[in-house]
């Protein structure tokens, strides 16, 4: 991928972003004030791994779109506890984190042009990092996403595992 290509993406993709949120603001006006996003600390790793990407972009290295995703992702993380308060959520919300590293190689596989390839790998780690979120979650004193249930959810797991483990060629 040429780095004209790579910048006219981010570039175009924060345009996007940027229009849509003031053209939500003009379409529903009480919609802005209810998402007040204010500028704190961890705004500064969200904005790290924004500039971990443009550099991969610019250096034509699509392979850092990862730690991009990595660091933006902690970054959020760490906003959202920071707005709420809820540090405890640290006990799960640590399983996000192979999430972050699927989102990347889903980013550098599109970047790449090899995206069909990574879906595969980075939705596997996707789906890997919400079931462990989700478990954890629920044992560690989060939302309770999985109530009583969450026993069966960690079996079903385990034998779709064994299934494609036999399967597999």
């Amino acid at each position: 991928m040429g780095r004209r290509r790579g910048c006219s993406l981010i570039l175009g993709l924060g345009l996007i972003l940027v229009g849509g949120y003031f053209l939500a603001g003009q379409v529903f006006p009480g919609l802005l004030s209810w998402i007040h996003i204010e500028f704190a600390w961890p705004w500064i790793i969200v904005g790290v791994g924004f500039f971990l990407l443009l550099m991969g972009l610019a250096l034509d290295a699509p392979g850092m779109a990862v730690p991009a995703c990595i660091v933006g992702g902690i970054g959020g993380l760490l906003y959202w506890q920071n707005a709420t308060g809820n540090w405890e959520s640290w006990a799960y919300a640590w399983a996000l984190i192979p999430g972050f590293v699927g989102v990347g190689v889903i980013l550098a596989g599109l970047l790449e042009g090899r995206l069909r390839h990574s879906l595969s790998g980075g939705g596997f780690l996707v789906m890997i990092s919400l079931v462990m979120f989700a478990i954890f979650g629920s044992a560690f004193g989060g939302v309770n996403l999985l109530g009583l249930y969450w026993p069966v959810l960690l079996i079903l797991f385990g034998l779709w595992l064994l299934v494609s483990a036999v399967l597999r060629r």
